[in-house]
């Protein structure tokens, strides 16, 4: 596996790349279009591409926003491993995700509990927001509190199986053995029905809990275009990347097969081309910000944005249930639209600023004047928004 050196690779690959704030902020707020514009009926009263109808193809695409964050997750967590022990990675990921996450879900328990909301409601009992409140309700088998939850899971389970490579000690080869051997395995369950076959294998739940064939490949296309970030283009991992690229094209086009299927097309109008063109966009954007192309100077523009961004993705459904169904009827429609896009933002960024930012500071490690210097725990954005 010979590694040929980048001349546009950076001095420091482990380094925030202020172009992957930016990426964040768009997933998220393609995903609050598809939300807002499209999936949400219960919250207008009607289908959003009625009201729409010149930005529901658009729109609708915003649903593989989240395909984009499983891409920068699988990215970014390896700039995180490298060179770091187990508890310093579970630690930067219980800091990164669950500050924001258990102030989402007491808005959404204040939202359904106090405030008696319709639209969307998990008619969830209090034993089942606090089982949520564990981030772990799918494995109980209880129903999220917020639809957007579902993403989590997947990324725990993504974090479970780079935990081994962490036990053992991360090289590049041991990434490039456990990439391998994950891909390997999410085709084999995926490829047989390609080809008109029983997969029997699929119908083994903790089999494909634990491979996640569905999010499979864009994780492993996230590493894999680490490793070109950090040691250079070698013809492996972009093998394992164009395999990556053909497995989330089938897994996306599959997902939003599905959601035509049960909403209509007239409530879901998103071509198989549309969704091929975004999954390709997605792997080629992500491939340019790899190869050093698409390189951004950091700025507290852009890492605010980077930071609004998993708040934005947790609290969009949240202030789209509280504000839109009482004003519908009020105003244009396209003018409650705008309105609960700003509000979302602004709350979003005060819940980065005012709440995630001073309880991140909190749990970090603190050193005392008598104790050695500790590696510091990078708390890095992952693809959870």
């Amino acid at each position: 596996m010979r590694r040929r050196p980048m001349a546009a690779r950076p001095a420091h690959p482990g380094g925030r790349l202020a172009e992957l704030d930016l990426l964040r902020f768009i997933a998220a707020m393609a995903v609050l279009a598809f939300h807002f514009f499209v999936a949400f009926a219960s919250v207008w009263g009607q289908r959003p591409s009625t009201l729409f109808p010149w930005i529901a193809p658009v729109a609708g695409l915003g649903i593989l926003g989240v395909e984009l964050f499983f891409v920068i997750s699988g990215f970014v967590i390896l700039m995180t491993v490298w060179g770091r022990g187990l508890g310093a990675f579970a630690w930067s990921r219980f800091v990164r995700l669950y500050p924001a996450y258990w102030v989402s879900l007491a808005a959404v328990a204040l939202v359904y509990g106090v405030l008696a909301a319709k639209p969307l409601d998990p008619k969830l009992s209090v034993s089942g927001y606090l089982v949520n409140a564990t981030m772990l309700q799918r494995l109980f088998r209880v129903t999220d509190a917020m639809g957007v939850y579902w993403s989590l899971w997947a990324e725990l389970r993504f974090y479970l199986l780079i935990s081994v490579v962490v036990i053992v000690g991360v090289t590049y080869r041991r990434i490039l053995v456990f990439m391998s051997v994950w891909l390997a395995a999410a085709l084999a369950l995926v490829v047989p029905r390609w080809f008109g076959l029983e997969a029997a294998l699929l119908d083994n739940e903790i089999l494909t809990e634990t491979v996640m064939p569905a999010y499979a490949g864009y994780f492993v296309a996230g590493m894999a275009l680490y490793l070109i970030h950090r040691h250079g283009s070698a013809w492996l991992p972009w093998l394992l990347f164009g395999l990556s690229w053909v497995l989330a094209i089938d897994s996306a086009i599959g997902r939003v097969a599905r959601r035509i299927e049960a909403a209509g097309f007239a409530a879901m109008p998103v071509t198989e081309t549309g969704v091929v063109f975004t999954i390709t966009l997605i792997f080629a954007v992500m491939a340019m910000v790899a190869l050093g192309y698409f390189r951004m100077p950091s700025s507290p523009v852009l890492t605010a944005l980077g930071g609004t961004t998993y708040p934005l993705y947790l609290f969009h459904s949240v202030v789209a249930v509280a504000l839109i169904p009482p004003l519908v009827g009020t105003m244009p429609a396209w003018a409650l639209g705008a309105l609960a896009t700003f509000i979302t933002l602004l709350l979003s960024y005060l819940v980065y600023s005012c709440a995630e930012r001073p309880i991140q500071r909190l749990l970090r490690p603190r050193r005392t004047p008598q104790s050695p210097p500790m590696p510091a725990v990078r708390v890095e954005k992952a693809s959870v928004p």
